[in-house]
């Protein structure tokens, strides 16, 4: 999966100039944690979000008057406490490589571009948009039973729990795969399938051999 499939497209955009008071209000009325800013060609400038703008409210402890307050605000500008260095992406970025720089960089959006030669903008990706397209990789929301299989790194594992199913008439929703960090060499593989054959297919994989947990172990050693 690429960004460019499930990046927002449909962009919320202020000017530079716009005050906090203002990106406040916008971000409240769209429900949104991120701003856009661009000059008046629609280039990008920078990325407001939702924690910038509590960052530069003033405290409740303040002492100046709400009409005190509510001036200084007024003259905080969006380009005053906007990141204006912006860490981009492009629309053929794959989803797990989005993921990754938002973890390593500890921001929850990325803005997209059309391409690293130009500086327009083609759309935005979020963290709450990555964790969609994870819920439905691993099928959560479908109706199906999830169970995970222990194996050891070899060749044609998959190809041979895979064929157990078919063999049985029972597909794969999806599966996910987690290296056992503590284990080296020793894979968790977490299938679904529909739920009407989860029983069957956990009782044919143990009828062939393959260690199936369908809750939580305890302790993960019993099962290598």
């Amino acid at each position: 999966m690429h960004v460019g499939r499930v990046m927002q497209r449909e962009l919320i955009t202020i000017p530079p100039d716009t005050s906090v008071i203002e990106a406040r209000r916008i971000t409240a009325e769209k429900k949104i944690d991120h701003l856009l800013v661009v000059n008046r060609k629609g280039k990008l400038k920078g990325i407001l979000s939702d924690r910038d703008l509590k960052q530069s409210w003033a405290s409740p402890a303040t002492t100046l008057s709400q009409h005190e307050l509510n001036y200084l605000l007024d003259q905080l500008t969006a380009e005053m406490i906007m990141s204006s260095k912006v860490i981009a992406v492009l629309p053929e970025t794959t989803i797990e490589r989005a993921a990754r720089i938002m973890q390593e960089e500890n921001i929850s959006a990325l803005p997209v571009m059309e391409s690293d030669q130009q500086d327009n903008l083609a759309g935005i990706i979020t963290r709450t948009d990555v964790m969609q397209v994870l819920l439905e990789a691993i099928g959560i929301d479908s109706d199906s039973t999830r169970f995970t299989v222990i194996v050891k790194d070899r060749t044609g594992v998959i190809a041979e729990i895979s064929k157990l199913l078919v063999e049985h008439d029972i597909s794969i929703r999806s599966l996910v795969t987690w290296p056992e960090k503590d284990h080296p060499g020793a894979y968790q593989l977490v299938l679904r399938v529909p739920a009407r054959h989860g029983d069957q297919a956990v009782a044919v994989l143990e009828e062939n051999g393959f260690k199936v947990l369908i809750s939580y172990p305890g302790n993960i050693e019993d099962y290598l």
